[in-house]
């Protein structure tokens, strides 16, 4: 049996916590392997599961209160040795710049769209594997 990938999913709406747990399914994609999401709703809860390790990838709400993603995202890649790669949900394609600036690995719009959040998630998971190959 393929091991489980754990994705630690961080916005303070639980509906879009819930968008991105249904649009990955089980499995983002058949070739990376099941995944398993740890949700967290404040920044404190984010960088204690960082803390733990184990994350495999991270999504983050760039429209987050009371900090948003493109921060938190900033904040961790400077503060985590060995950063997991960070999947972004802006609001609008032009804040495309903001996720470039935050570090984020990917970014997507919200509300998620399924096949294109899917195909985000496996590409970095794939990604993840093979740097730890």
């Amino acid at each position: 049996m393929q091991p489980t990938a754990t994705v630690l999913v961080y916005s303070d709406d639980s509906n879009t916590r819930e968008q991105v747990r249904l649009a990955a399914g089980r499995r983002p994609a058949p070739d990376v392997p099941a995944v398993e999401f740890v949700e967290c709703a404040t920044p404190a809860a984010v960088l204690t599961e960082m803390d733990r390790g184990g994350i495999d990838v991270c999504v983050f709400d760039g429209e987050a209160v009371p900090m948003g993603g493109m921060g938190l995202c900033r904040q961790i890649k400077d503060e985590v040795f060995e950063c997991p790669p960070v999947l972004l949900l802006i609001a609008r394609p032009q804040d495309a710049w903001l996720a470039t600036w935050s570090r984020a690995d990917a970014a997507v719009t919200l509300p998620v769209d399924p096949v294109e959040f899917a195909g985000s998630l496996a590409a970095l998971l794939r990604r993840k594997r093979l740097l730890s190959a």
